[in-house]
């Protein structure tokens, strides 16, 4: 509904802070008035590129130089142009598999990172705390899920896997936390409370001037009424 013509503004009171795991897990894929994503959702897009460019690294180097040692030994006995063309043969040669296979383990190590570090900071926002065992079930969700193709053996196997590879890691980022002073949701949580505390003081504050102004509003209208009263009464 429309607000009539002078009426003063209304201001609504912030939103209170989350207070269930489903709103704090919402709230990472939300973006602020800045349109920026939570630190948490970018730290997951910087980690998925780096394990891209990573698992390219992995699984191309080698099979560049392979590849390359396998042309020149399989082609002793062909004629080239010139020095400077087998040369480049060779090359282009350990680049196809470079491109092949560092292809192939790029999405892998990417798929995995991802699915890891979403469901570990899934279960950090949820449960409002980082602990060991966040990673330790993010590991073993993400190992079961890659290896469930293989039955039920794959996927006990894969179960192993990813514990051993989430207890570790989540050691190494609580020890990194501990050097930095504060978790992200530690983090998370102060600038959250700070911010709703000064949006709180800002609409008090707004609250003020408008009862302020409406009030001085209401005495400008009632004084020529009194004044209209004297006069008749004078008369």
């Amino acid at each position: 509904m429309a607000e009539p013509p002078g009426a003063p503004p209304v201001f609504c009171r912030p939103a209170p802070l989350p207070q269930t795991g489903w709103e704090r897990l919402s709230e990472l894929w939300r973006r602020d008035e800045q349109q920026q994503y939570p630190e948490e959702t970018v730290n997951i897009a910087k980690a998925a590129f780096t394990a891209g460019v990573v698992g390219w690294l992995y699984g191309g180097l080698p099979a560049f130089v392979s590849a390359r040692k396998a042309f020149i030994e399989s082609s002793r006995g062909e004629i080239f142009q010139s020095r400077a063309d087998a040369v480049q043969s060779a090359h282009r040669a350990g680049l196809r598999s470079f491109i092949r296979y560092g292809w192939r383990w790029s999405w892998r190590v990417v798929a995995f990172t991802t699915i890891f570090n979403v469901v570990s900071t899934g279960l950090s926002a949820y449960r409002d705390k980082t602990a060991i065992s966040n990673f330790a079930a993010a590991g073993a969700f993400t190992g079961a899920l890659f290896r469930m193709h293989l039955g039920l053996q794959g996927l006990a196997g894969g179960i192993v896997f990813g514990t051993a590879f989430g207890v570790p890691a989540g050691g190494l980022l609580m020890a990194m936390y501990g050097l930095a002073g504060e978790t992200l949701q530690e983090k998370r949580r102060r600038e959250r409370k700070e911010l709703y505390e000064q949006r709180l003081a800002e609409w008090q504050s707004k609250l003020n001037i408008t009862e302020i102004l409406g009030q001085t509003e209401n005495n400008a209208q009632g004084r020529p009424e009194m004044e209209r009263a004297r006069d008749l009464k004078n008369y």
